[in-house]
């Protein structure tokens, strides 16, 4: 069976809340603290959609993973950054699948116009069973380089974890650029092609 990389579908809300659920129950991976509802999970999943990349990893039928983007700040300057995000099944981890899922989910952003990927993570002074650093590690193979640390910002389990912002630039900062244009555009052009 080979990996396929596609767009989410409304379909997949259930199995992808699953794989979320454990980030949220069992790790600081996340700083939410209750898993949300199935409408919650999917007006979020469809409020990215509106205009970003939403990617599952599916392997014989069982999705392994998902990655999305999403605005990195409201602004209109900021209209050329984009946040991406990656959550992989527990069992799915270390297996190249997160990279494939990121690679694709680049290029797409690429094509749109987007020049800088954020990424926000949980990452902690000393690991432990609710958070260790592969999040930054795994970014740091992707190409990303830490920009900044906020120290003891997010608070669950008891315990402080610290919140890095790590950044990869992947287009050239010319004086004049082109608009950035939704993935719902570019899905369209490729279409009709």
């Amino acid at each position: 069976m080979s990996l396929v990389i596609r767009t989410a579908e409304s379909t997949d809300v259930h199995k992808l809340l699953d794989i979320y659920a454990y980030y949220v129950t069992d790790t600081a991976v996340t700083f939410e603290y209750e898993v949300p509802s199935l409408i919650d999970f999917q007006e979020r999943m469809q409020s990215i959609q509106a205009f970003y990349p939403y990617l599952v990893a599916e392997e014989g039928g069982r999705i392994l993973g998902y990655a999305y983007a999403s605005a990195f700040h409201p602004r209109a300057a900021y209209a050329w950054s984009a946040e991406v995000t990656i959550y992989l099944d527990k069992a799915a981890r270390g297996k190249g699948v997160g990279s494939k899922l990121y690679r694709t989910l680049e290029n797409y952003l690429k094509e749109m116009g987007i020049l800088n990927l954020n990424a926000c993570i949980a990452q902690t002074d000393v690991e432990d069973e609710y958070l260790t650093n592969t999040s930054q590690v795994f970014h740091e193979k992707q190409g990303y380089q830490l920009v900044g640390t906020f120290h003891q910002s997010g608070y669950k389990f008891k315990r402080w974890y610290n919140m890095i912002w790590m950044e990869k630039l992947c287009g050239n900062h010319d004086k004049e650029v082109r608009p950035v244009v939704s993935f719902q555009e570019l899905d369209n052009k490729e279409s009709s092609s």
